[in-house]
């Protein structure tokens, strides 16, 4: 009895004393502050992983700009508000330039491509894509013809619809056209069944994996791979996007000509052959495939999702469309398309982009990072391979830097004399070494489709202005608007 009492003691003990260790984790070695973790479940009780966006921004208010909570076994430092975070992606921009653990991902990918990959592999497939992206037209005006075109059919399937319809589908199909001409050379009918298949593939694998089930997935990929679940459809659809770029990339193969690349996957190939007895290259079949797929999927849903809510939102708010509308006939006029050069005319437009940017937040969580080595940011000890957060949500409404953070105001970007006002907390593509690879065509997308939209139409809507709901979609990492139908009828 006294052995078997000896033993229940000892038991107890040992409990206790792993219990202490675990509630003492938050705080050793200087880490940054946080609540207590449990053992093993770390503070995945105390989350809720519905709302974890406000979650860990609520963290910020409570222990401070950094913070930290450990996701089962896994510690995240959570950074919140611009000054911090500026402070860690650009002055310690070497220390947070990895990429953070994504399970869906890294299970899709398998660390190949260009936008979840680390070390040299993710240097030179960004300098690459960086290179021919320009090569191709970014920023240039053989890129902005392009769009302008694409504008313009957008326009013709405007015209079709009688009745009020969801932009949706259309939008994507645009947006995709352009990044298409860039990585395939070709332009899609809007009507093409296997384009209008590869975008449903695209656009249910981006609402999937930006749900709450991607973020409880992260926890145990390995355990849940097993059970059924969403991630197997988000898998599914990586390997059928694949297949199609595949199919793509063995034409190109067939009909290269090595001195006179038509598009971004010739100039891969071609650097393939450069480097063909190079055994460590990274210029391979996998980086080509995965690296497409990240351009394709970057390049559709985040600008065509922000067009959809600028809609959206102008529909709320007549007003602010009209005095658009009014600075569009003043500049562009109606007998030719909107430039890029027009945007420097036309600071009214230029700051409610930068306001609707702003205000919808479309990747409130941001990215998330990682750290290569073992670094002290703010006074906090941050270990290697620790995974970052950066809400760019609390950087895009920090207080400090915009007068009115819930409030749609295209005022936060226009000074006394109506001139664009720049702010350096607007960083909707992020900031650092892993700012958004197609920022410049994104920047040219929206303003081309967006002005070119409301120069032919009119936006009505079966709903009146103050019924119409602008906060997002909940339960989302990324920032969608609710749904809606309009309808467009010429100017």
């Amino acid at each position: 009895m006294e052995v078997a009492g000896f033993g229940t003691l000892l038991l107890i003990f040992s409990i206790t004393f792993l219990v202490t260790l675990w509630m003492r984790k938050g705080q050793k070695s200087g880490t940054p502050p946080g609540p207590r973790p449990l053992p093993l479940l770390g503070n995945i009780l105390q989350i809720d992983f519905k709302n974890i966006v406000n979650e860990f921004v609520q963290l910020g208010s409570q222990y401070g700009p950094v913070s930290m909570v450990y996701l089962a076994q896994k510690p995240v430092v959570v950074l919140n508000g611009y000054d911090v975070v500026k402070e860690a992606f650009v002055e310690h921009g070497d220390v947070f330039s990895d990429r953070g653990n994504i399970a869906i991902t890294d299970i899709a990918f398998k660390g190949y491509g260009v936008v979840f990959s680390n070390g040299d592999r993710w240097k030179q497939m960004r300098r690459f894509s960086l290179s021919t992206l320009r090569q191709f037209g970014m920023g240039k005006r053989s890129l902005e013809s392009r769009v302008q075109e694409e504008a313009k059919c957008l326009a013709e399937e405007f015209k079709k619809k009688g009745e009020p319809f969801d932009p949706t589908v259309l939008l994507s199909l645009a947006v995709s056209n352009v990044i298409s001409s860039i990585v395939f050379d070709q332009r899609f009918d809007y009507e093409d069944n296997e384009f209008l298949s590869m975008l449903k593939l695209l656009q249910e694998a981006f609402r999937i994996a930006s749900s709450t089930w991607a973020q409880i997935f992260s926890l145990a990929p390995k355990l849940l791979m097993h059970f059924p679940g969403s991630h197997h459809k988000v898998l599914k659809n990586f390997d059928k996007l694949k297949e199609y770029v595949i199919g793509k990339v063995k034409l190109h193969e067939r009909t290269l000509d090595k001195n006179c690349p038509r598009d971004f996957i010739d100039c891969f190939l071609i650097k393939m052959g450069q480097e063909k007895d190079n055994a460590a290259t990274e210029f391979n079949h996998e980086n080509l495939f995965v690296t497409i797929i990240n351009l394709y999927f970057a390049g559709t849903e985040s600008t065509s999702t922000t067009l959809r809510y600028a809609l959206l939102i102008l529909l709320k708010y007549p007003d602010i469309r009209k005095k658009i509308q009014d600075e569009i006939d003043k500049v562009i006029g109606q007998s030719r398309c909107p430039t890029m050069e027009d945007r420097f005319k036309m600071p009214y437009t230029d700051a409610v982009i930068h306001e609707i940017q702003r205000f919808i937040d479309l990747l409130p969580q941001g990215v998330p990072h990682s750290t290569n080595q073992d670094i002290n940011l703010r006074g906090y000890h941050i270990p290697k391979g620790t995974t970052v957060f950066s809400m760019l949500t609390s950087v895009l409404k920090d207080e400090k830097y915009f007068k009115n953070p819930q409030k749609f105001d295209p005022g936060h970007f226009l000074d006394d004399q109506g001139n664009l006002k720049k702010n350096e907390a607007f960083i909707p593509f992020s900031i650092g070494k892993r700012i958004c690879l197609g920022e410049g065509l994104a920047r040219m997308e929206i303003f081309l489709f967006l002005t070119s939209i409301l120069q032919v139409f009119d936006l009505k809507c079966n709903m009146e202005p103050e019924d119409i709901d602008i906060s997002p979609v909940p339960n989302r990492i990324i920032n969608n608007p609710q749904p809606y139908m309009l309808s467009m009828n010429k100017r």
